[in-house]
């Protein structure tokens, strides 16, 4: 399959998500990782940030209010999610919603001092020339912060693979640390963030066998890559 009919089927796969309300949802299971992640990114209130995959915005508006003085853009590769992003967003004067590739993201070089990703970059047909294009935009000491579920090291969502409709990149914390690198950036490393969410006793859900294995890939975290350019 060729990453443009990879970046296809990923629009279509997203619309149907936005159309289904799946984006609004997302505030709530990803919060719990995504704020210990904001405090380590230590914005000032003058900082341009751009978030890949922002999906139906949640995050955007969140970055918005931390940098007042400055401005985010959030970039989803759905027209639908980002549909849904302008509609919930209008009273923010500070944020811009683009649809765009993160192998192409429409925007000048240089501009960012921040990029973040939650649950987004194992979908990227191509991680390597996503982190490269990030790398691009970013200003010269900027940052990239990477937040993902879906990784090698926790054996508790291998799973999920056969459950998505499109194809995903399963990859260790080191895997990610080298495409990085790769890319040009310094200061590069990994860690883990753990939900603290509770867990209900019982999980009727489709992505875990049951409460148990859900506890235990809340008890591994999230996998958070970041460097500086």
């Amino acid at each position: 399959m060729t990453e443009s009919t990879s970046n296809e089927t990923l629009r279509e796969e997203f619309n149907r998500w936005a159309e289904a309300g799946r984006g609004e949802g997302m505030e709530q299971d990803h919060l719990p990782i995504t704020l210990p992640v904001l405090e380590k990114m230590r914005l000032a209130p003058t900082d341009n940030v751009l978030d890949v995959g922002c999906g139906a915005g949640w995050l955007s508006r969140r970055l918005a209010k931390l940098v007042p003085e400055g401005r985010v853009v959030g970039m989803d590769i759905s027209d639908e999610m980002i549909r849904h992003a302008r509609r919930a967003s209008a009273d923010f004067g500070n944020l811009l919603f683009v649809t765009g590739e993160v192998m192409e993201i429409p925007w000048q070089p240089h501009f960012f001092g921040h990029a973040i990703s939650v649950e987004s970059s194992y979908y990227w047909p191509n991680p390597a020339a996503g982190i490269q294009d990030i790398f691009r935009v970013l200003q010269e000491g900027g940052s990239a912060w990477i937040l993902i579920n879906y990784y090698r090291d926790n054996l508790h969502c291998h799973q999920w693979g056969e459950l998505l409709a499109v194809r995903t990149h399963l990859l260790s914390g080191e895997e990610w640390v080298e495409l990085f690198r790769g890319a040009g950036f310094s200061n590069v490393a990994h860690e883990r963030i753990v939900d603290p969410s509770p867990t209900p006793a019982t999980y009727a859900g489709r992505w875990f066998r049951d409460a148990e294995q859900l506890r235990a890939f809340k008890a591994e975290g999230a996998l958070l890559v970041h460097g500086t350019k």
